[in-house]
């Protein structure tokens, strides 16, 4: 499963330069762990640090234009940071497994002659085997739409093949990714692959009302992002993995507190109940009866049991309607499925809950703050000397952060 490395975001809203992690083998520092989280105080930027992804995996599935202007963003000007005329820029780092070399991937979009918002430049850039120094290797470099592509699943080795194996390529639409016509493309597997990676990406937007409509009966395979299909992709699962899924539902049962056993009815009229029972009655509640938290915890379950999870999973707050004590649970759980498998999806998370912090290590931890000048400044807990020290002596995270010991000096 691919894994980001790093992420740098430039003139998005407060976050004028922002970087997770690592950009290239050379720089210092630590790569992004399987399971990130970020904390910090209400109004430093975690919403904006979350969209940035969300963003990005918008550019690719509509146009840039599209998702500045989609209804939370409110157009370009409002999302470039305020006294900042430089384009909004973002940077990935990643690597599709383990042992592959690293890919960068680079976009900038700025505004045209007509006030438009359209992608100034966009590059994908590998190093060749062996290739220690350097620049690496460029599989597509556009400016305005304009540029060089280069063909096959690997990196030529001389400059004489590089030449051989580029095409000159000019876009129809230069609000189009470029990554979003060429990776459909056979001739072009490496810039396919992190189109389907992006294109991959699931950013939660859950919210329990969603999860209580009655959706018609049909199986599902995938959690959609607001979760109103929980009982279609129930019912995949019970279709498709039956013995398997009969365990997750235990499993995942025994894990939301007073929840016995969870199940599907489907209706006379086709459309899927979803079913829980606590033990108590003989006759079950339907979604549409338990609690926020009950929904929830249940949602973030079943999407981490997907039997082709997405490889990067983004969640906001998942504290919000949940019991206090259930939260370094969910934590502890999140952890496991993105470092427990081979294929794991990575999770990355934003939350102001110290009960949640307080089953992290300093390594995943992630604190966002405000600068002086009204932008958001942002480093990882384990580079405080003092909190690790006393990590070290079994004090939990999450009330050295209450203690304010993560706080900025």
């Amino acid at each position: 499963m691919a894994i980001i490395e790093g992420f740098r975001v430039q003139n998005f809203r407060a976050l004028r330069d922002v970087t997770l992690g690592k950009l290239s083998a050379q720089q210092n520092g630590n790569p992004l762990t399987p399971f990130t989280v970020v904390i910090g105080k209400n109004g430093v930027g975690k919403s904006s640090l979350f969209d940035a992804f969300g963003f990005v995996a918008d550019c690719l599935a509509t146009d840039v234009e599209t998702a500045c202007d989609m209804k939370q963003r409110g157009g370009f000007e409002r999302l470039r940071s305020k006294s900042a005329d430089e384009p909004i820029r973002f940077e990935i780092y990643y690597r599709e497994a383990q042992n592959e070399r690293p890919i960068t991937y680079e976009l900038a979009i700025d505004l045209d002659s007509s006030g438009r918002p359209f992608v100034l430049s966009e590059t994908l850039r590998q190093r060749r085997k062996g290739q220690k120094h350097g620049r690496p290797f460029p599989f597509l470099r556009l400016e305005h739409g304009k540029g060089t592509v280069w063909a096959g699943e690997e990196a030529v080795d001389d400059e004489h093949e590089e030449s051989n194996a580029s095409s000159s390529v000019e876009l129809t639409d230069p609000r189009e990714l470029g990554i979003s016509t060429l990776g459909t493309l056979k001739e072009h597997p490496r810039i396919g692959q992190f189109r389907d990676f992006l294109k991959g990406w699931y950013l939660s937007y859950f919210y329990p009302d969603a999860a209580r409509s009655l959706p018609s009966a049909g199986p599902q395979r995938h959690l959609n992002v607001h979760g109103d299909n929980i009982g279609n992709v129930v019912q995949f699962m019970e279709r498709e993995h039956k013995d398997r899924f009969q365990n997750i539902l235990t499993r995942i049962a025994g894990k939301i507190p007073g929840i016995a056993k969870i199940d599907t009815e489907v209706t006379t009229d086709k459309r899927v109940l979803l079913r829980f029972n606590d033990g108590a009655f003989d006759d079950p509640f339907f979604a549409q009866q338990m609690s926020d938290g009950t929904l929830k915890v249940f949602a973030y379950l079943l999407l981490l049991e997907d039997p082709d999870p997405p490889p990067f999973i983004c969640i906001e707050e998942p504290e919000n309607g949940l019991y206090h004590k259930l939260l370094e649970s969910l934590a502890q759980e999140f952890r496991a499925h993105a470092s427990g498998k081979k294929h794991a999806p990575q999770i990355f998370v934003t939350t102001h809950q110290p009960y949640f912090v307080d089953a992290l290590s300093p390594e995943e931890v992630w604190i966002l703050e405000k600068g002086a000048d009204g932008y958001s400044t942002i480093r990882r807990v384990s580079d405080l000397e003092i909190v690790r020290n006393l990590v070290a002596e079994d004090l939990p995270l999450g009330g050295l952060w209450y203690s304010d010991y993560l706080d900025a000096r």
